[in-house]
């Protein structure tokens, strides 16, 4: 906030920004004045008055009244006036080295009342620039700020690490769920190659019981056949255990035909059923209300995945299936025990 009035303070503020800016160097004027007219030995006078402006701030002439600005603006300008009497200079006057010997002389003393006219001023502003009072308010400020941004940080760090945990969670979730379904997949793999070993075999099966059939119907007209016509008993008798064993031969064959299509179409199905119990359990569990009936649920897809299961294509015998319903009953009862319990 400015204290004078903004006419004044503007023109004070130029004045000393434009002694303060000014370059000593250009006074020297060597080149145009010789060596016997140039101003070198102004150079250390007037770089004397310039950095004596320059030890006041600027920023300071806010906090100074008119009366103040006008006395910074007087001094300001008579230093200049003498900088440009120099640049101005010209050596084809009356008397010029009398003429350049006043106006350093002019320059040298100008210091003295210079300084007796700044220093009040300049030690103001030293002291606004080294305010500790200020600076410590900017200081606390500062410090806020950091406190205010470093909260807001950690809580965006916390909310990223919810979600980073929540993300972990959908990751584990999914490996967990991909997981199962790899091992499901061994079931499927293996479903599949029996499937089409039962296919192979069911084929052979029906191409044996052709053959079977066309024998059962030609051993009815081999005795016609005139290379094979028996003309005694022992031939006859030959013929028929021949034709007997034969027979006995195909059937057999398609007896092991059979056996093996219901073998790999048994084991087929239970492959089937193992990949189901394991791709199904996990939603079942999550959708069972208590751990009872949880467990329940994994001992129905452990018993369907390790035990053997009735598929109608092969004989299933009694050991090993009654564990499965009694290892239900009991986990239903502790279950409603636990129950019981809790609301006792």
């Amino acid at each position: 906030m400015i204290v004078g009035t903004d006419e004044t303070y503007q023109e004070a503020k130029d004045s000393l920004a434009r002694v303060q800016s000014f370059q000593t160097e250009t006074l020297r004027r060597t080149d145009d004045l010789g060596a016997q007219l140039h101003f070198g030995e102004a150079i250390d006078p007037a770089q004397r008055l310039v950095d004596l402006f320059r030890r006041l701030s600027v920023e300071a002439l806010q906090d100074f009244p008119d009366v103040v600005l006008s006395d910074i603006k007087n001094h300001a300008n008579n230093v200049f006036n003498l900088f440009q009497q120099i640049v101005d200079f010209s050596p084809e006057s009356g008397n010029p080295k009398q003429q350049r010997q006043q106006i350093v002389s002019q320059l040298i003393g100008a210091y003295p009342g210079t300084f007796q006219g700044l220093h009040p001023y300049i030690a103001y502003s030293l002291h606004r620039a080294a305010d500790f009072q200020r600076l410590d308010a900017a200081a606390r400020a500062t410090l806020q700020s950091v406190e205010d941004r470093s909260t807001a940080f950690s809580e965006a760090m916390e909310k990223h690490e919810a979600e980073a945990r929540r993300v972990l969670d959908e990751i584990r979730k999914v490996a967990a769920e991909e997981g199962v379904t790899q091992q499901a997949a061994h079931f499927r793999a293996e479903s599949e190659t029996h499937e089409n070993n039962a296919e192979e075999w069911r084929k052979r099966t029906v191409r044996i019981a052709w053959l079977l059939g066309v024998f059962a119907v030609a051993s009815l007209f081999i005795h016609r056949i005139p290379i094979l016509r028996p003309d005694t008993i022992y031939d006859t008798i030959q013929l028929a255990i021949s034709k007997i064993l034969v027979f006995f031969v195909i059937t057999y064959m398609l007896i092991l035909s059979a056996r093996n299509f219901m073998s790999h179409k048994h084991n087929s199905v239970v492959n089937k059923h193992r990949q189901n119990a394991l791709v199904t359990h996990r939603a079942l569990v999550e959708g069972a209300a208590d751990s009872g009936a949880r467990d329940a649920v994994m001992v129905h897809a452990a018993s369907c995945i390790f035990s053997p299961q009735p598929t109608g294509y092969t004989q299933q015998g009694s050991d090993g299936e009654g564990s499965s319903p009694r290892s239900v009953i009991e986990l239903a009862s502790r279950s409603v025990v636990a129950a019981a319990k809790q609301s006792n």
